[in-house]
């Protein structure tokens, strides 16, 4: 008998010792979500309990003919695919030089990561200022460098609102692709260079066969993270532009942000957030399969 209570104690315990984990992510993770598809389903405005309730699909029939929300999702599409599309590129190119040798490198990566650090409302504050149309200090370079006759009012129109937003994320997100790719290239033996080299390889032959196959997952899966992440993007986005002008910079997230705090449909909104679930889901599924994550691949 004392043998069968050792025996289901030990079963027991390492499910103890994961419960407190498990319950961090029901509480923070799986409610929230279970909650959200509970809510997309109700009529509920916080100005309007009294007739809160199951409306089914309501909510999702009002949302395809949402001019506001298709042009937040279009929206959507330039601003995450502008985005990491850069941001990967930059990444990419700056891991590749702090992967030389030369002096100062170590004071050069560990620099490379401060824009990482900064809070999306403090970039939102820094780059508002520095495209202020009176006193930012890039329409006065390009004035003095006689690449525009006048001051450019950047938050005036939609493409350059657009260009605004999508310049302050990029210089924030750099830094994450440039340190995950840099850790990924350190890890490539030498050797495998050095026999390229024997066999005669150039630079190009040694980056596309050698490189970015050994780098392929970390790509991959840092340009899944980060196009979540982008697409994401509440508080630089309205802390620059608010949406603005004329809806041109709003993009799901803060749609659903501006549902709430201004018309407290929480039902909607929780509509909305739904479908930008689904969507996300389907996609990384989608992209995982495609780019054959975790899958090797031989050259």
């Amino acid at each position: 008998m004392k043998k069968s209570k050792s025996i289901n104690a030990e079963v027991a315990f390492p499910y103890i010792m994961i419960l407190p984990t498990l319950s961090i992510i029901f509480i923070f993770l799986l409610y929230p979500i279970g909650n959200t598809f509970y809510l997309s389903t109700q009529n509920h405005v916080l100005t309007n309990l009294k007739d809160s309730g199951f409306i089914g699909l309501e909510n999702f029939k009002t949302l395809s003919v949402d001019g506001v929300f298709w042009k937040s999702a279009f929206n959507s599409i330039i601003w995450t695919f502008a985005n990491v599309g850069i941001q990967v590129i930059l990444g990419l190119v700056t891991a590749l030089l702090l992967n030389m040798d030369f002096k100062g490198r170590g004071l050069f990566r560990a620099l490379m990561f401060t824009p990482w650090a900064v809070g999306g409302i403090l970039v939102a504050l820094i780059f508002g200022f520095m495209f202020n149309e009176s006193i930012g200090v890039i329409g006065d370079l390009l004035m003095k460098l006689g690449l525009v006759n006048q001051k450019v009012s950047w938050f005036s129109s939609g493409n350059s609102s657009m260009l605004a937003i999508i310049i302050a994320n990029t210089w924030r997100g750099v830094p994450f692709f440039t340190v995950s790719i840099l850790s990924s290239l350190q890890t490539i033996p030498l050797e495998v260079y050095e026999s390229a080299d024997v066999d005669g390889a150039n630079s190009w032959v040694k980056f596309s066969r050698i490189t970015m196959p050994l780098i392929k997952d970390t790509l991959i899966l840092t340009t899944l993270l980060r196009t979540i992440w982008t697409l994401n993007v509440v508080d630089l986005i309205y802390g620059m532009t608010n949406g603005g002008p004329n809806f041109s910079t709003l993009t799901i997230p803060v749609y659903i942000m501006k549902l709430f705090n201004e018309s407290l449909n929480m039902g909607y909104a929780s509509a909305v957030a739904v479908v930008m679930i689904i969507i996300l889901m389907i996609f990384s599924a989608a992209y995982l399969k495609i780019g054959k994550y975790g899958e090797e691949e031989y050259y």
